[in-house]
């Protein structure tokens, strides 16, 4: 049976689109599933990630990049050894992101705790609607309790897409296991390993409908 494909999309730089995919492929590769990352964005902050992992041991997972029209090839491919390939894309909405969208299984649309994130998220919402792909959105980097939160969360509801039931705090814990090629859960128990655990299985629920 081929691999799901899961793709992390959002127009606007800063909504956390990368920690986002490696801490979802950490999650899924410790529930002993084959995992596959694929990096399509010039930046290339999943692959300086994923190369930290490697120099430090088995990485526990595969890695390649692709630009815009090698996306479909490199989805092949991963796609018949591993059981999960998430792309991380880079930050805008273009014939770029297409292919990635066309050939997801899901799309993850991390939107950070700011009325110009669900801006940019309505462009998200739209390629993949055109391009028959399944969405779901993440609150990212939300403070629990503040004024701005809520609004967000009311305008992303507003929106009319699939909205996770887990969102992701404003925590320490994300960036600092980036910055040493880990990931959230790598760092023992914490709100932070409940969150990512949270949502991976909403992930994995909506993989299966």
């Amino acid at each position: 049976m081929a691999g799901k494909i899961v793709t992390v999309a959002q127009q606007k730089g800063g909504a956390g689109k990368t920690t986002l995919a490696a801490n979802l492929a950490v999650a899924l590769s410790k529930k002993g599933k084959k995992v596959a990352l694929l990096d399509t964005d010039p930046q290339g902050s999943l692959g300086r990630w994923f190369m930290m992992r490697r120099e430090a041991g088995d990485p526990g997972m595969e890695f390649s990049t692709a630009s815009a029209w090698g996306v479909s090839y490199e989805c092949d491919k991963l796609r018949s050894t591993a059981d999960f390939v998430l792309i991380d894309t880079p930050p805008k909405i273009d014939s770029d992101l297409k292919p990635a969208i066309r050939e997801s299984d899901l799309v993850i649309v991390p939107v950070s705790a700011s009325p110009v994130d669900v801006w940019a998220t309505e462009g998200v919402l739209d390629m993949a609607e055109r391009e028959g792909a399944a969405t779901l959105i993440v609150l990212n980097r939300a403070k629990a309790g503040t004024k701005v939160t809520q609004e967000v969360d009311k305008a992303l509801k507003a929106l009319g897409g699939k909205r996770a039931k887990t969102t992701l705090g404003h925590r320490v814990a994300f960036p600092e296991s980036m910055g040493v090629g880990k990931a959230a859960l790598e760092r023992g128990k914490g709100a932070w390993s409940d969150e990512i655990e949270a949502l991976t299985k909403e992930v994995l629920k909506h993989l299966k409908n």
